[in-house]
Protein backbone atom coordinates (compact mmCIF):
# COMPACT_ATOMS: atom_id res chain seq x y z
CA UNK A 1 0.00 0.00 0.00
CA UNK A 2 1.43 3.38 -1.01
CA UNK A 3 1.63 6.24 1.43
CA UNK A 4 -0.58 9.15 0.49
CA UNK A 5 0.62 12.63 1.28
CA UNK A 6 -1.96 15.40 1.48
CA UNK A 7 -0.67 18.50 -0.26
CA UNK A 8 -2.48 21.81 -0.10
CA UNK A 9 -1.79 24.74 -2.39
CA UNK A 10 0.67 22.81 -4.56
CA UNK A 11 2.47 24.59 -7.39
CA UNK A 12 2.88 23.09 -10.85
CA UNK A 13 5.48 24.80 -13.04
CA UNK A 14 4.74 24.56 -16.74
CA UNK A 15 7.59 23.83 -19.16
CA UNK A 16 8.71 26.33 -21.83
CA UNK A 17 7.14 24.22 -24.59
CA UNK A 18 3.57 23.11 -23.91
CA UNK A 19 2.97 20.95 -26.97
CA UNK A 20 1.37 17.56 -27.52
CA UNK A 21 4.55 15.78 -26.39
CA UNK A 22 4.41 17.52 -22.99
CA UNK A 23 0.66 17.31 -22.55
CA UNK A 24 0.41 13.77 -21.10
CA UNK A 25 2.98 14.42 -18.40
CA UNK A 26 1.51 17.78 -17.44
CA UNK A 27 -2.01 16.37 -17.39
CA UNK A 28 -0.97 13.51 -15.09
CA UNK A 29 0.84 15.85 -12.71
CA UNK A 30 -2.12 18.23 -12.63
CA UNK A 31 -4.61 15.45 -11.92
CA UNK A 32 -2.45 14.13 -9.06
CA UNK A 33 -2.09 17.56 -7.50
CA UNK A 34 -5.78 18.43 -7.85
CA UNK A 35 -6.68 15.21 -6.04
CA UNK A 36 -4.74 16.54 -3.05
CA UNK A 37 -6.05 20.10 -3.00
CA UNK A 38 -5.71 23.51 -4.58
CA UNK A 39 -3.14 24.06 -7.31
CA UNK A 40 -1.31 27.13 -8.51
CA UNK A 41 0.12 26.81 -12.02
CA UNK A 42 3.27 28.84 -12.64
CA UNK A 43 3.14 29.71 -16.34
CA UNK A 44 5.95 32.28 -16.35
CA UNK A 45 8.36 30.24 -18.47
CA UNK A 46 5.95 29.17 -21.24
CA UNK A 47 7.39 30.15 -24.64
CA UNK A 48 5.12 28.09 -26.85
CA UNK A 49 1.71 26.59 -26.08
CA UNK A 50 -0.51 24.31 -28.15
CA UNK A 51 -4.24 24.86 -28.36
CA UNK A 52 -4.84 21.44 -26.81
CA UNK A 53 -2.78 22.42 -23.77
CA UNK A 54 -4.91 25.51 -23.21
CA UNK A 55 -8.08 23.46 -23.58
CA UNK A 56 -6.73 20.94 -21.06
CA UNK A 57 -6.17 23.76 -18.55
CA UNK A 58 -9.75 24.98 -19.05
CA UNK A 59 -11.03 21.44 -18.53
CA UNK A 60 -8.95 21.06 -15.36
CA UNK A 61 -10.32 24.35 -14.06
CA UNK A 62 -13.90 23.16 -14.61
CA UNK A 63 -13.17 19.87 -12.85
CA UNK A 64 -11.57 21.70 -9.94
CA UNK A 65 -14.52 24.06 -9.66
CA UNK A 66 -16.98 21.14 -9.49
CA UNK A 67 -15.11 19.74 -6.49
CA UNK A 68 -14.61 23.12 -4.78
CA UNK A 69 -10.87 23.11 -5.38
CA UNK A 70 -9.07 26.27 -6.42
CA UNK A 71 -6.95 26.25 -9.57
CA UNK A 72 -5.04 29.42 -10.42
CA UNK A 73 -2.51 30.38 -13.07
CA UNK A 74 0.17 32.79 -11.92
CA UNK A 75 2.48 34.97 -13.95
CA UNK A 76 1.47 33.74 -17.42
CA UNK A 77 4.11 34.61 -20.00
CA UNK A 78 3.42 37.04 -22.82
CA UNK A 79 3.51 34.08 -25.23
CA UNK A 80 0.81 32.27 -23.30
CA UNK A 81 -1.34 35.38 -22.94
CA UNK A 82 -1.01 36.04 -26.68
CA UNK A 83 -2.12 32.49 -27.53
CA UNK A 84 -5.09 32.78 -25.17
CA UNK A 85 -6.14 36.03 -26.81
CA UNK A 86 -5.64 34.82 -30.40
CA UNK A 87 -7.80 31.77 -29.73
CA UNK A 88 -10.56 33.81 -28.12
CA UNK A 89 -10.14 32.12 -24.74
CA UNK A 90 -9.59 35.24 -22.64
CA UNK A 91 -13.00 34.95 -20.99
CA UNK A 92 -12.25 31.36 -19.98
CA UNK A 93 -8.88 32.23 -18.45
CA UNK A 94 -9.77 35.56 -16.80
CA UNK A 95 -10.98 34.02 -13.52
CA UNK A 96 -7.92 31.76 -13.31
CA UNK A 97 -5.08 34.22 -13.92
CA UNK A 98 -3.46 35.82 -10.90
CA UNK A 99 -0.59 38.24 -11.40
Amino acid sequence: MADTQIVQNATLTLPPIMDLDALDSISEQLIEQLECGSVNIDASSVDRVATNALLMLISAAHSAEQTNITLTISKPSESMLGAIERLGLSENFAPLIKG
